[in-house]
């Protein structure tokens, strides 16, 4: 799993004013990371606004992703749900023969125990052609999952090879780096706090912010992970208040904010999501003169 250390993007989901997908739009944004430096990018994430994709929408969206990526970088798939069988019969059904791997959120909704947690990973992992990469985020699941469950996981199940963290735990994220398997990857889910959690011995982050931040954001997670740390923190500073502005109200109409101001994307969501408001979009117009 060498190829997914250093920097993932989860792509978001461009769309039209008429809500349709943008894929010309989508395809500029993939151009753009890739040439800013990212390692891999992740299609089908929270941030591209999944849930409010059909399953029809979500075939198009990885399809499109793999032809025009062209294998210049990894592409990591999110299939995940609260359903366990239903995540089991799309990952037996999709098409993942390019996919580097799949990252799955753990169950949200239902705040399972952590036993169903741990037999929930266990079930899709036996059923998935390819890698599985853990998803924690409590803030969007309702339910932690805690280090001995990832630690379970990471050293029982062979098909787990990597763990998102994005809990905003720093003593949860060292209890996993410190317990994990010598060949566990873990990955952090938390742009503002990258710098500190790869200090700590992270492998990479799977990023919002470097849909925009594509260069600055690579060249940070590359610098630390060479241990160059006086470098990666002028460059965490620098994005700082970016990433404050960015998740202020909502994660992805923050991001898409900052992409409408580049002319990379038009600032259109589907309901619940709505755009920032116009005070936040002006804040994130005049940071980026500056920036």
């Amino acid at each position: 799993m060498e190829q997914l250390k250093g920097t993932g993007v989860a792509l978001v989901t461009p769309f039209k004013a008429d809500e349709s997908i943008d894929w010309n739009a989508l395809e500029n944004l993939i151009n753009y990371v890739i040439d800013g430096g990212v390692n891999y990018v992740v299609t089908l994430g929270t941030t591209g606004e999944t849930p409010t994709l059909s399953a029809d929408e979500k075939l198009d969206l990885m399809k499109f992703t793999f032809e025009k990526v062209s294998k210049r970088v990894p592409v990591v798939v999110g299939i995940g749900d609260y359903n366990t069988r239903d995540v089991v019969k799309r990952l037996e059904k999709c098409p993942l023969d390019e996919a580097a791997a799949v990252l799955s959120v753990a169950p949200y909704y239902s705040k399972p125990t952590q036993e169903g947690i741990y037999q929930h990973y266990k079930t899709i992992a036996a059923a998935s052609p390819k890698p599985i990469i853990l998803y924690n985020v409590p803030g969007r699941t309702g339910r932690n999952m805690t280090a001995d469950t990832t630690l379970r996981l990471a050293h029982d199940v062979e098909n787990i090879v990597a763990m998102k963290e994005a809990s905003g735990d720093m003593a949860q994220c060292m209890q996993i780096i410190q317990g994990k398997p010598k060949d566990f990857l873990v990955i952090s889910g938390d742009d503002a706090l990258a710098l500190p959690q790869l200090a700590c011995g992270m492998d990479g982050v799977i990023s919002v912010a470097a849909n925009y931040f594509a260069k600055d954001f690579s060249a940070l997670v590359k610098t630390a992970l060479e241990n160059n740390y006086p470098a990666a923190r002028t460059l965490h500073y620098k994005m700082m208040q970016g990433f404050e502005l960015m998740f202020s109200e909502n994660n992805p109409s923050g991001i898409k904010a900052f992409l409408a101001h580049a002319g990379i994307i038009g600032n259109y969501f589907r309901l619940p999501v709505l755009p920032a408001t116009d005070a936040l979009y002006r804040q994130i117009g005049e940071y980026l003169k500056q920036y």
